[in-house]
């Protein structure tokens, strides 16, 4: 069983993302961004192309600027947010990636060197990134060393 956060539980989501055509509802329609995930300790720089989730892999934080945008939370909030998904089988209105950014005053997503144009790209396609993280209700957790 795969454990929250790493690389084995990312790719074990994007495995699912990929192959059940029914987590696509994409109302940004296909997506090309590349995503860093900011998780305790690591980051997560997740890639996608169309309808799929391409390539998974941890990177540097000094490495960072090879994402479009980056998501930055506390690991309790990550963790709230899987936990929910995992219970209700997607994420309910108060823990969508949509919700928890209307709730920040500065929004949720960030980008290298403040580009707003490549942050916008969270907003885009803002659906495809929340299908994929509910696509992990279909993945048996657990929840890894929370530093």
């Amino acid at each position: 069983m795969p454990a929250f956060p790493s690389v084995e539980w990312f790719n074990a989501v994007r495995e699912r993302y990929n192959t059940d055509q029914t987590l696509h509802s994409g109302g940004g329609g296909p997506c090309e961004a590349t995503a860093a995930l900011c998780i305790g300790d690591s980051v997560y720089l997740l890639e996608f192309e169309g309808f799929e989730c391409a390539e998974i892999r941890e990177i540097a934080r000094d490495d960072i600027d090879q994402a479009d945008f980056f998501l930055d939370m506390p690991m309790p909030e990550w963790i709230d947010m899987i936990n929910n998904i995992q219970e209700n089988g997607a994420a309910d209105l108060d823990h969508t990636l949509s919700t928890i950014d209307l709730e920040l005053e500065d929004g949720l997503p960030r980008a290298p060197g403040d580009d707003q144009y490549r942050r916008d790209l969270f907003y885009r396609y803002n659906q495809n990134f929340q299908d994929f993280f509910d696509a992990s209700a279909g993945i048996a957790t657990t929840i890894g060393p929370v530093d």
